[in-house]
């Protein structure tokens, strides 16, 4: 051990010595032979640690801060400790702390302010990654707040719960914290900048010191009224008080910005270390130690009293451990530093000659955490502590329990990315959590449910604090279904009690995690909210309801959480589907829950996370089958009022001539030969309220009652008419075979309003159109805006033009594109230039903004070019089917609601088909029919389909919903199937053979059109 400095009071632990100062490094004999760990140096005293948990002390002993009553002059054990394993120690003024290996903190000295902390400071420091402080708190050093003025006892320091710590460190009268992460907080005294926070203001709560968070700090270090900061990379940082040249900036100035140490660039510095107001650095690479700052006591080593501005090399014959020692010297004059130490006016460097460096382990890290527990200690201690399992590393594996990544992804922890690898979190938990240690699980899972979930907050002092949000769902424990009430539920009602800037940090990792990791959480809570659903199926008492309601709502709002992240476009490739929980229906009742829906919403509660749940409040859960209902729900409440305000009103007209009696349903009488002229006229005279009604169809001299079959054809008759090209109001495009509104018609808006009421008409009246638009009408009903996506599925060679245009890696878009902000459109066998934005024609497309170039013609074709025939059709669609349950739908499910879908399943047909009468599975007429159909061509098994059911596609529940029944019927060979679309009824004459079979069946299904009474 070399040292120098200040010696008067015996801190140098050289002996009996007659300088009072000491100005160049000296060695001490005491420590020959003896590994030093740890030195903690006070004002006037010093403590030294041994490798093997000893402690001695030497210096100044007038308050007790030696611990012992031995020689002052020369270190000396002390006994109290004996028994105890040391690991680090540290020194106030003129106090000393010791921890040992069990996590204990042991104090002596000065006590007149509290900086002792006893009694009770055993008690206090067993809980891991918290920090705890005590003492004087004039300038805010405890970081408690501004109320508290001293404290006697250990008081933990709440702002910063949840933070997984690399290193604590205090000066004179200011504080620092280190993470993992490299983030600095700091508190207390900063008269002179030493906190860094650009400006003299004193702090009394920890402040992050966010010009260095993307510096990569690894350790901190603390004079009386400066701070210096190490990066990974071996470059300094200093500020606060200059006036001694202690920040090494070649000037006396004070700093309160942090500020690098240029002098020191070219160096790589693995250690720094600070005195009362000097400071000292090691490059390894060279072994030289370089110290600045005040010199009046030798502290800086350089073999004078003076100040040094900038740093200058301490006087010795360094060596680094790689360097050769110089031929015809002793070697015995070298020294190759391990640490270096200061503190007070004294520096201490623990070294190694070059004859034994091959036997040392040299390590530059200086943050090194020497704990050792026994296993079920360390579980419970990492499973309590939210800041222990966001960093700490378990003793035993040696494997991270939560910042699963390299160092350089610690330092690149932010609001965008976590810096933990899920993967390795995933393996380690459940290498933990495994069948045959199940005492391991149970002490996991009761440290979980008593310590730690109970304390997680909604305001985080840093994003570290949020690992644990990330990492948690990949224990095993948190999926088993006993645990969801002690674990899952409670850590859900902790996710949606965070406060809206880290919950948006939280989503934004979500957002990027891979698709597994975040569907397993997807999972969980569907899986929780199930559980959930089967308890109350069963039964809940009175007294649980409310609780019930809070777990239930926590564990949706998760779900919605999640699901937002999903519609954030991060998740293009995750569909919506994956939030379905399909046995909703089994499990609760839509249509009540639904009137629930509709009062919570009349009254203002629907997010009252305290009262009763309606599922109907978190819509994506539903599928397409519970959609649906809720639909028919709407519309038969909507119709069913409708219906009693007919009939209150014909009553009424009965006894007050004034009002006039009024049909139930609306009634459509129409001609086949003039369909959308009769139709438009009886339309255009409806009023809203008679919408709602049920629709019932009558064709001019035609029998049939219309049980729903006439109404499938008159909407497939209508929309083929409508959509004909003779109209002009739509654009066919060949490519992709589907349709557009046409700017250039001639019809007026009335046409496509009534299309947009024919269409609302039909889903309200439960019944399948035939409509070719693409997906951008159905975004457009539910006010989604249209992409460059739907562009490519409506022209698909543009929207490829458009995608190329986005994708040309060069920069020469001008030169090799031509284009500017406009569009060339057809005008009647003319070309017509219309501009995209003001001025578009002056206005070239370049790289820098052809993505607005792209949203603009998107925007054009979808929006603006039809702007006002589709505000005709989006009011007359609304007029009749607008209402809070079409916004539960997405596009692609509204679509398959209007125009069904092709996803042709022939033998579920058949699967699902009923008989009537003598017809069974087996019976050979049926068993006929079957293999018959089954041999037709796909346009003949659809026309079948048009034939019995009124339309070629099937509905959005698929071929299960359509309900196929067969039943016989009297005659021979010479009748013809006969189908009753409005119940999807066949009647099949027993034929005499296969043959005949076929025959009458194709011509039944080729002469379809029409209704007649059988």
């Amino acid at each position: 051990m070399l040292c120098w400095g200040n010696a008067s009071f015996g801190q140098l632990g050289l002996g009996g010595i007659d300088e009072e100062i000491v100005l160049e490094p000296r060695m001490c004999s005491f420590f020959v032979n003896k590994k030093v760990q740890d030195v903690g140096c006070g004002l006037r005293h010093t403590v030294f640690v041994l490798d093997d948990g000893t402690v001695y002390t030497c210096g100044c002993n007038d308050l007790g801060q030696l611990g012992h009553e031995k020689s002052r002059k020369r270190p000396e054990q002390v006994g109290a400790l004996d028994a105890q394993n040391i690991v680090t120690v540290s020194c106030g003024e003129a106090h000393t702390l010791a921890l040992n290996d069990k996590g204990q903190v042991y104090a002596w000295g000065f006590a007149a302010d509290g900086q002792l902390g006893l009694p009770g400071t055993e008690d206090y420091t067993r809980v891991p990654s918290e920090v705890f402080s005590w003492g004087q708190n004039k300038y805010g050093q405890l970081g408690l707040g501004f109320e508290y003025k001293k404290q006697t006892s250990p008081q933990v320091i709440k702002s910063l719960l949840g933070i997984p710590f690399a290193q604590i460190t205090a000066g004179g009268a200011h504080s620092f914290v280190l993470t993992l992460s490299g983030a600095v907080f700091g508190w207390g005294r900063n008269k002179f900048g030493q906190l860094g926070l650009n400006d003299e203001n004193d702090r009394y709560v920890p402040n992050l010191l966010k010009s260095l968070r993307s510096q990569k700090i690894v350790y901190i270090s603390c004079g009386e009224d400066h701070t210096a900061a190490l990066t990974k990379e071996g470059g300094v940082f200093t500020f606060g008080a200059g006036g001694y040249g202690q920040l090494g900036h070649n000037s006396t100035a004070h700093e309160i910005n942090p500020r690098k140490v240029f002098e020191l660039m070219g160096n790589i510095v693995a250690q720094i270390a600070c005195g009362r107001q000097h400071t000292s650095a090691f490059v390894p690479s060279t072994g030289r130690i370089y110290s600045f700052g005040l010199g009046g006591n030798g502290q800086l080593g350089m073999g004078t009293t003076s100040n040094r501005k900038s740093p200058f090399p301490v006087k010795g014959n360094w060596l680094a451990y790689s360097g050769q020692i110089p031929v015809n010297l002793d070697g015995e004059d070298y020294y190759c530093v391990k640490r270096i130490f200061s503190g007070g006016d004294q520096s201490f460097s623990h070294y190694v000659t070059p004859q034994k460096r091959a036997c040392q382990s040299h390590s530059t890290n200086m943050y090194v955490f020497p704990f050792s527990f026994f296993c079920n200690s360390e579980i419970e201690g990492m499973f309590s502590s939210s800041g222990c399992l966001n960093g700490k590393k378990s003793v035993q594996s040696n494997i991270s329990l939560s910042s699963f990544c390299s160092n350089d992804d610690h330092y690149r922890t932010s609001a965008r990315f976590s810096g933990v690898d899920m993967n390795a979190a995933r393996l380690l938990f459940h290498k933990l959590i495994q069948p045959e240690h199940p005492h391991i699980s149970q002490q996991v899972a009761a440290s979980l449910e008593k310590n730690l979930i109970p304390k997680l907050t909604g305001s985080l002092p840093d994003v570290e604090a949020l690992r644990l949000f990330l990492t948690l769902p990949e224990c095993p424990l948190m999926n088993e279904a006993k645990n969801y009430m002690t674990l899952a539920i409670p850590f859900a009602t902790a996710i949606v009690n965070l406060e809206k800037a880290p919950l948006k940090v939280l989503e934004n990792w979500w957002s990027i995690l891979e698709p597994p990791l975040f569907l397993r959480i997807v999972e969980l809570y569907k899986d929780v909210v199930v559980h959930l659903l089967k308890l109350y199926k069963l039964g809940i008492p009175a007294s649980e309801q409310r609780i019930f309601a809070s777990c239930l709502h926590a564990s949706l709002k998760v779900l919605e959480i999640l699901h937002r992240v999903c519609l954030g476009n991060l998740y293009s490739y995750f569909q919506y589907d994956r939030f379905y929980i399909h046995e909703i229906q089994d499990l609760i009742d839509i249509r009540n829950d639904y009137f629930n829906w509709i009062q919570q919403q009349a009254y203002g509660m629907v997010n009252v996370s305290d009262g009763p749940v309606t599922i109907c409040t978190y819509p994506f859960v539903f599928d397409a089958q519970a959609k649906t209902t809720l639909l028919q729900t709407d519309a038969v409440l909507q119709m069913q009022m409708a219906v009693d305000q007919a009939h209150r009103q014909n009553f009424s007209s009965i006894f007050l001539p004034v009002f006039e009696s009024v049909n139930p349903c609306l009634i459509l009488i129409v001609r086949r030969e003039n369909i959308v002229g009769d139709a438009m006229e009886v339309l255009r005279k409806t009023k809203n309220v008679d919408y709602k009604k049920p629709l019932k169809v009558i064709f001019v001299g035609e029998e049939a009652v219309d049980a729903g079959g006439v109404r499938k054809e008159f909407f497939l008759l209508i929309m083929r008419e409508l959509l004909d090209p003779k109209y002009g109001m739509f654009r066919y495009n060949e490519d992709s075979r589907l349709i557009w509104f046409s700017d250039k018609t001639f019809e007026d808006s009335d046409l496509f309003h009534l299309i947009g009421v024919v269409c609302g008409l039909a889903i309200y009246n439960f019944t399948i159109v035939e409509l070719h638009f693409p997906l951008a009408l159905y975004k457009k009903l539910l006010n989604k805006k249209p992409t460059l996506e739907d562009l490519k599925e409506l022209m698909p060679d543009v929207g490829r033009s458009m995608q190329h245009l986005l994708d040309y890696p060069e920069d020469n878009v001008e030169d090799t594109f031509c284009l500017n902000f406009t569009i060339t459109v057809e005008n009647f066998g003319a070309t017509e230039v219309k501009e995209l934005i003001p001025n578009g024609a002056d206005i070239p497309v370049v790289k820098q903004n052809r993505q607005e170039f792209v949203d603009a013609y998107v925007d054009y074709i979808f929006n603006k070019s039809v702007a006002s025939l589709y505000d005709a059709f989006h009011e007359g669609f609304h007029k009749v089917c607008g209402g809070k349950v079409l916004q539960l739908f997405e596009p692609n499910e509204l679509q398959a609601m209007v125009i069904g879908n092709t996803n042709y399943d022939w033998k579920e047909l058949e699967k699902n088909t009923q008989y009537k009468g003598e017809y069974w599975a087996d019976h050979q007429t049926i068993k006929w029919f079957w293999e018959v159909f089954h041999e037709l061509s796909l346009e003949k098994k659809k026309q079948f389909l048009l034939f019995l059911t009124g339309s070629d596609r099937i509905p959005i529940l698929g071929m299960k919903s359509l309900s196929l029944i067969i039943q016989p019927t009297g005659g021979g060979d010479e009748y013809l199937p006969v189908s009753h679309t409005c119940f999807n009824l066949l009647d099949l004459p027993k034929y005499t053979n296969k043959e005949i079979l076929r025959s009458k069946l194709i011509q039944a299904i080729d002469h379809c059109e029409g209704f007649n009474l059988v």
